[in-house]
């Protein structure tokens, strides 16, 4: 409400709503025409690694929702001629050891169901803590930093997909 009153009040600044992508629908229809960036995270691909880490079974269908109403009120990321995002869609997303993440699906979900000129930043931040080593194993490698091998592939999935619009944000 406060947004909506500063917006009419004669607010020019680009309002982002940056979010971990674990958004209802209908409360981001709430947001439309107030919002002009919308940065989601795209965290997994998979409902199982979802749950096990995030104990979150839904997120990967409930996050896909949510992207597709965030991409649906302001479009594709549009940057002005001094480099300024002023209007769309910047998708987050931190790329895990042993693939966890599901860099290949989520890029294709991107190329296929949003745009393929949706603008994605591929990160490599991740950093083992908290009880990250409680839960490691084979399977879920969390006990780590994530290789340059395993980040190299993951843009290089993304390009496949066919995404070309991105930011690496190696360390």
């Amino acid at each position: 409400m406060g947004l909506a009153v500063a917006i009419q009040a004669g607010l020019r600044l680009p309002i982002v709503y940056n979010t971990g992508g674990y958004d209802a629908p209908q409360a981001l229809s709430l947001m439309n025409g107030l919002i002009d960036i919308y940065m989601p995270d795209m965290k997994y691909a998979d409902a199982a690694i979802a749950q096990q880490l995030s104990l979150v079974r839904d997120y990967p269908a409930v996050n896909r929702a949510a992207v597709k109403e965030m991409h649906r009120q302001v479009g594709d990321l549009v940057i002005d001629e001094r480099g300024i995002a002023r209007r769309g869609l910047l998708i987050r997303h931190l790329v895990l050891p042993g693939g966890l993440a599901g860099t290949a699906e989520i890029a294709r979900f991107l190329v296929e169901e949003i745009s393929p000129e949706t603008y994605i930043n591929i990160m490599a931040q991740y950093y083992p803590s908290y009880k990250a080593w409680d839960c490691a194993n084979d399977a879920l490698p969390l006990d780590r930093r994530l290789t340059p091998a395993e980040y190299a592939a993951a843009v290089q999935q993304a390009r496949e997909a066919g995404l070309h619009r991105f930011d690496e944000r190696r360390r």
